[in-house]
């Protein structure tokens, strides 16, 4: 009795450490451009999200160039978030359409010799799918700007760096991350109530 008892304690224990250390991070990035080999990395942005409901519980954290450098940023987030950590589960991204922010991370992560950011080899969410499907499956038309309150997309922020207008780029990166889990919530509750439709549909 009291061995099987210590080997529960030690499974509780050991499953509570483990579901500690998961966590869910909203994660965007903006850009000077769309090619990661030449354009560069502004502003890297995350936030804590509930995992069982969406709802933000951190602060939304910006990582600004202008501030410092490219590869200032992309160390900082590296050191100051568990995306390295060999638990996978610690930092699981969550976002909208995560090929960009994979493409752009990993390549000027390359560039600057820094560890390899891999976002889509390791656990993530990706709501774009979503997006589409709402969309009636057409790609065109399904981004934040046209599914949410979000009311202009990011085509703006390199004009905005360009002629130093820094605050615009902060406000607009605030507006989209409210946005991103509003509609990240409301799926949360919505969801599950579809998959409980289509679950009845086979009994």
């Amino acid at each position: 009795m009291k061995g099987r008892l210590f080997i529960n304690l030690r499974i509780d224990f050991y499953n509570s450490r483990l579901f500690s250390f998961m966590g869910n991070y909203y994660l965007d990035i903006e850009t000077t451009g769309l090619d990661a080999d030449v354009d560069e990395i502004l502003t890297i942005q995350y936030q804590e999200l509930n995992r069982y409901s969406g709802e933000a519980v951190g602060e939304l954290v910006i990582l600004k160039a202008w501030e410092s450098s490219e590869k200032g940023i992309i160390e900082r987030f590296l050191n100051e978030t568990s995306f390295l950590d060999a638990y996978d589960f610690s930092f699981i991204p969550v976002g909208y359409n995560f090929y960009f922010e994979h493409n752009f991370l990993k390549r000027r992560a390359e560039i600057h010799g820094l560890p390899e950011i891999d976002i889509l080899s390791k656990p993530f969410i990706d709501l774009r799918v979503i997006g589409i499907l709402m969309n009636r499956g057409e790609f065109r038309g399904s981004g934040l700007d046209n599914i949410t309150g979000k009311t202009i997309s990011g085509r703006m922020v390199p004009v905005w760096f360009d002629s130093g207008d820094y605050s615009r780029i902060v406000d607009y990166i605030e507006m989209e991350a409210e946005e991103f889990v509003k509609f990240l919530k409301w799926l949360y509750i919505r969801m599950p109530s579809l998959f409980g439709e289509w679950g009845s549909s086979f009994s």
